[in-house]
């Protein structure tokens, strides 16, 4: 792609530097001209394509085809329409790449320059693209290119846009240009809207990552890093476990990697489904706005008890019992409680055929039965075996008696009063609900269960205190649910994604884990997380043991180690805390020397609270204030008195947010107000893990409210 001649020197748009200033600010008012007509142009050819895209619902309705294959096209354009109606409106461009004239060092790419932005751009399905799709193969050389390794790039351009801007072509306030081709001596050079000429290498690019932010989480599509750039681009059948210290960007690589699936193997990941599973619903409504940024919507956002949740959560476990529940060892109880419902043939069995009755002997009927059982299939499936293999043995008898026999005869003989009533006597159906309502009713059939895997303590732990009527008057714990989920998945192999993102991946049991591997035994897994901050009792201290429970032992770990958010003073302080953390986590390290971290003793917990959060609105950005649970009211109690509005966790948009510990995990704001900590680190068993999460939620900075000692 080639730019238009410009012709004469453009008049200056509004703050622009004046024609008599020094020849570099002068280029880079022509420049930014240039790049703001051709943003109008690319705004053009974009709602052209949404008209377009209008215009091919109403003619595909006219389509002359079969009644089903009108009603998929009309829905696969009426989808794409409706998408395009839907993208957010914002700057169709971040970067450029102008490649070199040699074919030697650039290929197919000889002397061309590129636009990259979210969305691939285009005047005419035959014509080259105005702005090409950052997914695009030619695009990674964008992050990938460098001094040393130039990948046939001349120059790459990054953009500066104004924060907040709707994407209008003055909202371009700067570029820079970074030339690779001449070799790692050569510095970048560019400016800004204001004709700052000669800044420093990557100062848009540092502008960009540390932008202060209100609201849900962003893109990250035109800061993504070389390493982040590799987990992204990982091939569709590999299962990846990215091990990502705060700050390292991991929630943000795992949703363009979703993103990239979808645009490199949009048939095969939609159809064997993409699901993004998150620890929380706050956590959901955070990064619920990243993928459609990226022209991506339609994906399933979830919770792992959501995509369990075949009973409503009514009742709750104490401590132990969870702890038991989700121990791994409970699927080997499960499974030779449901297996312990086979029964044994104790008679021939007679199978009316008209006036004829054909005779099953016994030891046959022994045989089938043992021989499903060593095939291990799921237990619906084996029940069905059993049928059909009796079934079989009698057609086999018949035909060696009258010639070959039809398949309605074969049906009738399956539908036969006694083979149904001999499959249910030595393979019943089994309803999950009423197996498990018996295991924890029942000591009886728990110890028959679970003997020799759980101890009397830990099994008397499970029983129900108060035990319901029935199954269906039972109140169903979040523990329990999993039970169900693994007994339904014995029984029955639910259906599966192609792929799943897993955020916050150490707080899974491995009973929850187990649940997860089910839904990807033919599909690959993207598995985010941080072993420090593992704040459940559960929690993993090493991803071997919890990837072998996910049913993928050989995903390679990855860690990410370097910040780019979080300032250097916050992650030094987090990282006293991490050496008094049972994991073996390699220490953070920022690339920030910005931020600031106040430690603020005070006698006045409340009042020096409220004088921190009026000191963090003096500066742009999201405020979180962040105190144990049973803290929590009374800080709200104190901002209400000051008359200073916040909002819960789940407000992503607020300016102030108030939230407990427990709901920081995966969230971030520019300033933090941590309160009390040593009441945070005292809340829960893995309360330092819980603190060391709270603490590293800004991106800014911090302030430290305690009124006792801090426990590190």
């Amino acid at each position: 792609m080639t730019f238009p001649d410009p012709g004469p020197a453009p008049r200056p748009a509004p703050g622009l530097p004046a024609p008599d200033l020094p020849s570099a600010d002068r280029s880079l008012a022509r420049s930014l001209a240039r790049e703001r007509a051709y943003h109008e142009v690319c705004r053009a050819a974009l709602a052209a394509m949404v008209d377009g895209a209008q215009e091919h619902v109403v003619t595909g309705e006219d389509v002359s085809a079969s009644g089903a294959d009108a009603e998929v096209l009309g829905y696969q354009l009426r989808s794409k329409a409706k998408e395009m109606r839907e993208l957010p409106r914002g700057p169709l461009f971040f970067g450029r790449l102008d490649f070199q004239n040699t074919p030697g060092a650039a290929g197919d790419h000889a002397g061309q320059s590129y636009h990259i932005g979210r969305l691939r751009i285009r005047e005419h399905p035959a014509a080259p693209p105005l702005v090409v799709d950052w997914r695009a193969p030619v695009s990674r050389a964008f992050y990938q290119a460098g001094a040393r390794d130039p990948q046939g790039v001349a120059v790459r351009r990054r953009f500066g846009w104004a924060p907040g801007g709707s994407g209008n072509s003055a909202d371009l306030t700067g570029l820079e240009d970074e030339p690779l081709a001449a070799g790692p001596t050569e510095s970048a050079v560019g400016g800004s809207a204001e004709g700052v000429a000669g800044a420093p290498a990557g100062s848009i690019l540092a502008e960009e990552i540390e932008r202060p932010r209100v609201g849900p989480m962003r893109d990250i599509a035109a800061t993504i890093q070389p390493e982040q750039d590799d987990l992204v681009r990982a091939e569709l059948a590999s299962s990846v476990c990215v091990q990502g210290a705060p700050g390292t960007g991991k929630t943000a690589v795992g949703l363009h990697r979703a993103a990239y699936l979808l645009y490199t193997h949009p048939q095969r990941v939609r159809r064997g489904g993409l699901l993004i599973l998150g620890p929380n619903r706050t956590f959901l409504s955070y990064i619920a706005e990243v993928l459609p940024s990226l022209g991506e919507t339609g994906v399933r956002q979830s919770t792992i008890g959501e995509e369990i949740a075949v009973r409503p959560v009514t009742g709750e476990d104490g401590e132990r019992a969870a702890a038991v529940k989700h121990d791994a060892r409970m699927a080997r109880v499960l499974r030779r409680a449901l297996y312990g419902n086979i029964g044994t043939p104790v008679d021939d069995l007679a199978v009316p055929d008209g006036t004829y009755r054909w005779r099953v002997p016994v030891a046959v009927l022994h045989r089938i039965v043992d021989d499903v059982r060593a095939e291990e299939p799921p237990y619906a499936v084996g029940r069905e075996r059993v049928r059909t293999r009796v079934v079989r043995y009698v057609r086999e008898r018949a035909e060696l008696r009258a010639g070959p026999q039809t398949n309605a005869w074969a049906q009738r003989i399956s539908r036969a009063r006694p083979v149904g009533a001999y499959v249910d006597a030595v393979w019943p159906r089994v309803r999950p609900e009423e197996l498990l309502a018996r295991l924890l009713t029942d000591a009886g059939a728990l110890e028959r269960a679970a003997g020799g895997i759980l101890d009397a303590q830990e099994r008397e732990a499970v029983l129900w205190a108060k035990p319901p009527r029935s199954w269906k008057s039972a109140r169903w714990s979040a523990a329990d649910l999993v039970l169900l989920d693994e007994i339904a998945g014995l029984i029955e192999h639910p259906e599966g994604y192609g792929h799943l993102v897993i955020d916050e991946a150490q707080d899974l049991s491995p009973m929850e884990c187990r649940a997860i591997a089910r839904r990807a035994s033919f599909g690959s897994l993207t598995v985010l997380g941080d072993l420090a901050q593992g704040t459940t009792p559960w929690a993993a201290r090493d991803w071997g043991e919890l990837l072998a429970h996910l049913g993928k032992p050989d995903a390679a770990v990855v860690p990410l180690t370097v910040g780019f958010r979080v300032p250097g003073a916050v992650v030094e302080l987090a990282n006293r805390v991490l050496g008094l953390l049972d994991v073996a986590v390699p220490p953070a390290r920022s690339l920030r020397r910005d931020g600031e971290l106040r430690i603020r003793p005070t006698s006045d917990l409340p009042a020096e609270t409220v004088a921190a959060v009026r000191e963090a609105l003096g500066s742009e950005g999201s405020v979180g204030v962040i105190a144990a649970e049973a803290d929590t009211a009374r800080v709200r109690e104190a901002l209400a008195a000051a008359g200073i509005p916040f909002a819960g966790a789940d407000e992503p948009g607020a300016r102030i947010a108030v939230l407990p510990a427990s709901l920081a995990k995966g969230l971030e704001y520019d300033h933090v107000v941590a309160v009390e900590p040593a009441a945070i680190a005292e809340a829960e068993a893995r309360g330092l893990h819980r603190l060391y999460v709270v603490l590293t939620r800004a991106v800014s900075r911090l302030d430290v409210i305690h009124a006792r000692p801090l426990p590190w």
